[in-house]
């Protein structure tokens, strides 16, 4: 299959490198990785086991990358304004473009710009960060979870899914996409904002009982907003209770909005908190807590 990784992130370039390994024709639209990876390959760093791409097909601009099968997008929200611009050349008749994305309202704005019959969602559960031009770190995790924008047959998703597995991914389907979206932001809410508000690790703000505390309360806050949603089915206050033993298990890791403030980026903090609210205030649900992290995270 080829393919093409809008956004070669730590994500993009996780993924889109397990993809190449295992027989694709994976294309990577690069930045500050490009002449890094052009000169001297890409270099992953796995739990599952060090593996090195001597050749990568990167680009710097989707119109040398072409039409392709299936565009992966890994591209940070805040940038979605460009998603037109980077996608629209890579696109045939049967192109599908499969969202990685954080946060919600990814997939409606790429249906509004290239047809809703193409999107697939996708939620990736995986700790990765990338080192210095050419390397990436995958820490922990790796699953993602699929599912189609549009109610239908579920014969591509499975197809997806296979090649996926095929190529050491641990990639699996669900008919909720919905549901999987805010199960990851009952991770994604309290961590992300704030280790980034707070400059501190996973592991050292679940050290402290008052924080942790305050992450499951976060993590409440998002499970009952998630249950107004019609969900297929309520996602359980337990669920903060795993997501807590999971975190436990990160060690020193600073989720990706961490990262970004360090490096001085701009935070998704639209996808991640204020459509959630939203989505939450529709349904007459009050999220104060995580309200009052969105207005501090604002006034980085």
């Amino acid at each position: 299959m080829k393919i093409a990784i809008v956004g070669s992130g730590a994500l993009g370039l996780y993924y889109g490198a397990l993809l190449q390994r295992g027989g694709h024709e994976v294309h990577f639209l690069l930045r500050r990785d490009y002449d890094a990876i052009m000169k001297n390959g890409l270099t992953v760093h796995s739990i599952n086991g060090d593996f090195y791409l001597p050749s990568v097909s990167g680009h710097k601009a989707p119109d040398t990358i072409g039409p392709v099968e299936l565009v992966i997008v890994g591209l940070k929200t805040f940038a979605n304004n460009s998603l037109g611009d980077l996608i629209k050349p890579l696109l045939a008749p049967e192109t599908q473009i499969l969202t990685l994305q954080n946060g919600l309202g990814n997939e409606e704005l790429l249906a509004e710009l290239f047809g809703a019959e193409r999107i697939i969602g996708g939620v990736a559960f995986l700790c990765s960060n990338r080192g210095e031009p050419g390397h990436v770190h995958h820490l922990a995790a790796g699953r993602i979870v699929i599912g189609e924008y549009q109610r239908r047959a579920n014969v591509r998703l499975e197809r997806i899914a296979s090649d996926f597995t095929s190529a050491g991914i641990d990639c699996r389907t669900t008919v909720d996409l919905k549901k999987a979206r805010w199960e990851k932001l009952v991770w994604n809410i309290p961590f992300n904002g704030l280790c980034a508000l707070l400059q501190q690790s996973v592991d050292r703000l679940l050290k402290v009982p008052h924080c942790r505390k305050l992450v499951r309360d976060l993590m409440i806050e998002v499970i009952t907003a998630a249950n107004k949603q019609s969900l297929s089915q309520d996602i359980a206050e337990k669920f903060a209770d795993g997501m807590l033993e999971f975190s436990d298990g990160m060690g020193e890791y600073k989720p990706s909005m961490q990262i970004d403030r360090e490096e001085g980026r701009e935070l998704e903090i639209q996808a991640i908190f204020r459509v959630p609210l939203e989505y939450g205030s529709q349904q007459g649900v009050g999220m104060p807590r995580i309200e009052m992290l969105a207005v501090l995270l604002e006034q980085l």
